[in-house]
């Protein structure tokens, strides 16, 4: 069954026109949520679509890094200077995807469509000045960026330049970032799921005719794939308005609380951001710190662990969505029955993909992990494959905390689990018998203790938790 949103379309001259989905006319009837009936089926129907929304962007980066590294050494580090520096600060503005997934959600519980309207509209125009802002300011030190980052030489000057181009992008990023949680709120997966199928196809396409060039097209190389991107985004975030504005009409009156409100969002989970990033930093720090094998054996390590956490992932932006909805129906009943679904769905899932990971180490080590490394990386994989499960539990609880708009708990629980995580890699790094299945332990620790407060939080719900309501 197609879950579609309830709001009328707008039409091409601004006049509403009363398009109503099934579900409108079911829920005017008082006829009860998909997931009501069918629980399983309906976390399925909607974890489906944003898996393969997930899978799309990795897989172009995939694609992208192919075609750059036939160019030689020097390009091919010049893009990951520039990938890891934009991608970093583009994360710290997800803000404005999650809070408007969020806001949308509750609003759509309530039946609210002029508030809904009204937190799109904010969301959609903070972006906008956001990626204008970013541009201007990071547009002239995109050379000093690449620096920090330990570019030098030529990789410095071909990083900065494949920096400023990508930068023409970056309003269209943000903006997708809150037309896609904006649709993802209302429990449309599908749509986000074809804009994003489709720009990553149209980046695939542009980066083999611009990276290498193309009858008059000329070969651009680096510069060619930041242009690809810059473009593919733009393509991505018109498209995005233009189905969005069908599902919500995009509004002119804005209210200064709710961009104070979304702000304030963006503040907590800021915080929140940036604590990840420094345990995982410190984690590749740490690595490296024991040596170039460690440093080798951690990089396959972590880029398994962000492919795992697509799956569970997933899972979490659809419980987010539902929880929303059903807190903003004041049924916190429903919106515990959609957390115990969707932890059995999600610890079930951690526990196959730890069997797969486990597997799978046979062709791991064959094509992935240098020989010099499999010594320190086996009992690493071990630990990492083990925490699948714990994992599973922490990818969970954030995407309830996130529907319940529990902002400022995961800003205090991450900020608490990553203080924690930090020291302990501290004392790896710093010990005599120190190794790389030791900041795997404490990685694990780490997983663990995120994933122990979230669930504390709903059962038997510590402090001031909606659950206690």
């Amino acid at each position: 069954m197609k879950i579609d949103c309830f709001f009328p379309v707008q039409g091409r001259i601004g006049k509403t026109i009363p398009r109503i989905s099934n579900w409108h006319r079911q829920t005017m009837q008082r006829s009860p949520h998909p997931f009501i009936e069918r629980p399983h089926r309906t976390l399925i129907q909607l974890s489906f679509p944003v898996l393969l929304s997930l899978t799309a962007e990795p897989i172009t980066a995939l694609i992208d890094t192919a075609f750059i590294s036939s160019l030689g050494v020097v390009p091919l580090a010049a893009l990951g200077v520039g990938t890891t520096a934009l991608s970093s600060l583009f994360w710290l503005f997800n803000f404005l995807g999650v809070g408007a997934q969020t806001e949308i959600a509750q609003r759509f519980g309530r039946g609210s469509q002029e508030q809904t309207s009204e937190i799109l509209s904010t969301v959609l125009l903070l972006s906008l000045l956001a990626g204008m802002l970013i541009f201007a300011l990071i547009t002239p030190t995109a050379s000093g960026v690449a620096d920090l980052l330990g570019a030098s030489g030529t990789v410095q000057e071909t990083a900065a330049s494949y920096i400023r181009l990508r930068l023409y992008g970056a309003p269209a990023v943000l903006l997708s970032l809150a037309v896609l949680g904006a649709l993802r709120g209302i429990q449309d997966m599908r749509t986000p799921m074809w804009i994003a199928l489709g720009m990553n196809a149209l980046n695939i396409l542009l980066d083999w005719l611009l990276v290498f060039g193309q009858g008059p097209i000329p070969a651009l190389g680096v510069q060619g794939s930041a242009l690809a991107s810059s473009i593919s985004q733009w393509v991505g975030a018109i498209a995005g308005l233009l189905l969005i504005s069908r599902k919500i009409p995009i509004t002119r009156v804005l209210h200064l609380q709710q961009s104070l409100q979304i702000l304030q969002i963006g503040g907590d989970m800021f915080i929140r951001t940036a604590m990840l990033n420094l345990f995982l930093i410190y984690t590749t720090r740490a690595a490296n710190h024991l040596g170039p094998d460690s440093g080798a054996a951690h990089q396959v390590l972590r880029q398994m662990w962000v492919f795992t956490a697509l799956a569970l992932d997933a899972i979490s932006s659809s419980v987010q969505s539902l929880v929303g909805f059903f807190v903003g129906q004041g049924s916190i009943s429903r919106a515990k029955d959609v957390v115990r679904t969707a932890l059995a769905w999600s610890t079930s899932t951690g526990f196959l993909l730890s069997a797969l990971m486990i597997a799978g180490k046979p062709a791991v080590l064959r094509f992935l992990v240098p020989a010099s490394a499999v010594s320190v990386f086996l009992p690493a994989w071990i630990v990492f494959a083990v925490s699948l499960p714990l994992n599973s539990v922490a990818f969970l609880t954030d995407g309830v905390h996130l529907g319940t708009g529990d902002y400022r708990f995961l800003r205090n629980a991450v900020t608490t689990a990553s203080l924690i995580g930090v020291a302990g890699l501290w004392l790896v790094e710093h010990s005599h018998s120190g190794s790389l299945t030791g900041i795997w332990i404490v990685t694990g620790i780490w997983i663990a203790l995120r994933g122990f407060l979230g669930i504390l939080r709903i059962w038997p719900g510590i402090g001031k938790s909606i659950f206690n309501s």
